[in-house]
Parts: C-alpha cells; sequence; structure tokens
C-alpha cells in the first residue's frame, strides 16, 4: 500500500499496519513534532517526512508526484473540540480553533487524492467524542461518511471515547461487547520512588472509579487518584509536572503517576516499538496518539 498520514505523530498508524503484516511501499508523513519525527524514524527508517501540512496541501507539484495512494490517515488536532476545554474563552470554538481547523486542509487532500490519484482511496479519520453535534456533521458532510463511536475501553484498560469516520466496510457488529481489562492488569512492577507521591491525600474507598484526591495546588482533575481496580482516565498529552493520570498502590498506601511504560500498555503500543526519547516526550506522543488495537480492527476490514 501507498499511504499519506497527516498529522502523523508517533506514526500508530503505521504500527497497526506493521503489526497486521500489511506492506507498505511507500508512507508519507506530514508531521512537525521533532521527537515524533525522531522516534517514527527510528522504527520506519523509510518513512518519507513532508514537514508541515500547510505546506503540502496547496502545493499541486508536489501532490502530482505522488504514486496512487491507497490509504489516507488523520488525527487533526483536537485541542478545540475537547471536554476538557468547555467553557474556556478561545478554546471551545471547535472546528473554528486555531487547531482543530486543521481539518480542513487535510479534507482538501482527500478531496484532491480522490479527484486526481485515486478516487477509490481509502481514509480513516478520527478525533474526540468531545466534538459539537454542528462539528461532527461538518466533517461527515465534508467527508461523505458518518461517524462510528468507539471507546478504547473495548480493547484496553483506559477509557478513551472517540469518533472515527472512514469508507473502510467495516462490520460494527464486529466489535467487543466488552473488555475486563482494568489497571491493575497492566501495572509495572518495581516502580521507582520518583512516581510515587509524598503529600497528604483523601481516600474514598478502593471500590470508586476516582479513589482519592492529593493535596496539591492546582485544577481538580490534577488532583485525581484512580483505583487499580476500574479502567484509566483518557490520557491526554503531557510532559509531566502533575499532569501524568494517577493510580492508588495498594500495598503501599500511596498514590503515584502512571511510568511512561503504562502509559504505552493503555495505549496497546507493542514492546518491539522503540521510543529512545526522554519520558515527558513519550508521555506528550501517548497521550496523543491512537489506541494501535481500534487501529488495527479498521484495518483488519480492509
Amino acid at each position: 500500500m501507498n499511504v499519506i498520514s497527516l498529522c502523523d505523530g508517533m506514526s500508530c498508524g503505521q504500527i497497526a499496519l506493521v503489526e497486521l503484516n500489511i506492506p507498505i511501499d511507500a508512507y508519507y508523513a506530514s508531521e512537525i513534532y521533532d521527537k515524533a519525527i525522531q522516534v517514527t524514524q527510528e522504527n520506519f527508517p523509510n518513512t518519507i517526512q513532508c514537514g508541515d501540512l500547510l505546506k503540502i496541501y496547496q502545493n499541486e507539484t508536489w501532490l502530482k508526484s505522488l504514486p496512487k495512494i491507497d490509504l489516507i490517515l488523520f488525527g487533526f488536532p483536537c485541542r478545540n473540540n475537547s471536554k476538557a476545554v468547555k467553557g474556556r474563552k478561545g478554546y471551545d470554538d471547535g472546528l473554528k480553533g486555531e487547531s482543530s481547523w486543521l481539518f480542513y486542509p487535510c479534507a482538501d487532500i482527500v478531496d484532491w487524492i480522490k479527484q486526481n490519484n485515486n478516487p477509490n482511496v481509502l481514509f480513516l479519520c478520527e478525533n474526540v467524542d468531545g466534538m459539537t453535534e454542528e462539528d461532527r456533521k461538518i466533517v461527515s458532510n465534508r467527508l461523505g461518511v458518518d461517524y462510528i463511536h468507539i471507546d478504547s475501553n473495548l480493547f484496553s484498560a483506559a477509557d478513551r471515547a472517540r469518533l472515527y469516520w472512514t469508507n473502510i466496510k467495516y462490520d460494527k457488529n464486529d466489535l467487543p461487547k466488552e473488555n475486563n481489562l482494568v489497571l491493575k492488569d497492566i501495572l509495572d512492577t518495581n516502580v521507582a520512588d520518583e512516581y510515587y507521591y509524598k503529600c497528604d491525600f483523601d481516600f474514598y474507598g478502593i471500590d470508586k472509579k476516582v479513589c482519592a484526591k492529593l493535596h496539591i495546588n492546582g485544577h481538580d482533575i490534577l488532583k485525581r487518584v484512580n483505583s487499580p481496580l476500574f479502567k484509566s482516565a483518557t490520557l491526554t498529552a503531557c510532559r509531566g509536572g502533575n499532569l501524568q493520570k494517577k493510580v492508588y498502590d495498594i500495598n503501599k498506601n500511596l498514590c503515584r503517576k502512571l511510568t511512561e511504560n503504562e502509559y504505552r500498555k493503555l495505549q496497546t503500543i507493542p514492546d518491539w516499538y522503540k521510543m529512545n526519547v526522554a519520558k515527558s516526550h513519550i508521555y506528550n506522543m501517548c497521550g496523543d496518539g491512537w489506541t494501535i488495537e481500534v487501529i488495527k480492527w479498521f484495518f483488519k476490514f480492509i
């Protein structure tokens, strides 16, 4: 297959294709985050990095130079669509926002490929379920398909509700009905002291999903500690501090941050995928990325 991945990040689409042994002839990636590019190239050195999306989407000379494209992937920036920014002036303006509007150049590239390269090209688009109904309709009308709502918790130990638009002919009835994995099933052993909080906390009981709250400064969401008996809260992009999701350690009666390796497992990133960058960048890329097993579910229908 010849693939274009827009807003490629850590190349989760390419991971899923490789996991399914789907041959890749050429993989074009548009990405600007240098650490994501570094990790992608270490794992997939044949990836053709194309740079900034805004510099290629109107470059017809570049578009005409492409071979026949079989698959287009894009998870355009979600910050302006997220539930986390609802009510925050200047952030919750959806597809009109400073980052989420990148949907439109992505859609332009899909249109160009359909009209000039391959009318039967497959595509997969992803974004958060916090998107308004109005914006969902805009995306559906522009891409010509309705979305499917899938929560990654059907495939992993983390909640991650997402919307997917695709013309891949999937069978919705084939989705798992449930998945019993919870945080305790993916937790690392022998976690270093640096991940543990030494501050006081309020404990509500291990049978509560948010079983404790830390006595730290910041927004309420930063203080929440998850019970290991439940799914993890949705991972978000972060670079450290107190932004990582937290879990209660039953054996030590302490609260700690999830490790970067646990973030990987919650996103079902295979062990073979190398991420030789600082912890902060791993947290960031995992929070921004796709749940690999969900993408594999779509791709198995190709």
